[in-house]
């Protein structure tokens, strides 16, 4: 993980975000981090950030994961075993 000042990224986004495709980049100002540059390889990576930062999601992975810890639903496992995966 690389680490850099926002001046940085701002007089070479184009190769940070080229560095960003291999390794995270964590943005600074005043040293202290304030954001986080993440490069997609392809348009897929795209949507999957979206649907990881979408607080709909988000509940509903919370949800899931509740109704696992009462007993509901079926484990990881099971549902490899179960499609074979």
């Amino acid at each position: 993980m690389k680490q850099v000042s926002i001046e940085e990224i701002k007089n070479d986004l184009s190769g940070y975000l080229q560095i960003a495709e291999k390794e995270s980049v964590i943005i600074t100002r005043d040293g202290q981090p304030v954001g986080i540059l993440i490069g997609l390889e392809d348009t897929e990576d795209w949507w999957e950030e979206l649907l990881l930062r979408d607080p709909r999601f988000e509940a509903e992975v919370a949800q899931a994961r509740q109704s696992l810890r009462e007993g509901k639903g079926i484990s990881m496992e099971e549902m490899r075993a179960k499609y074979g995966v």
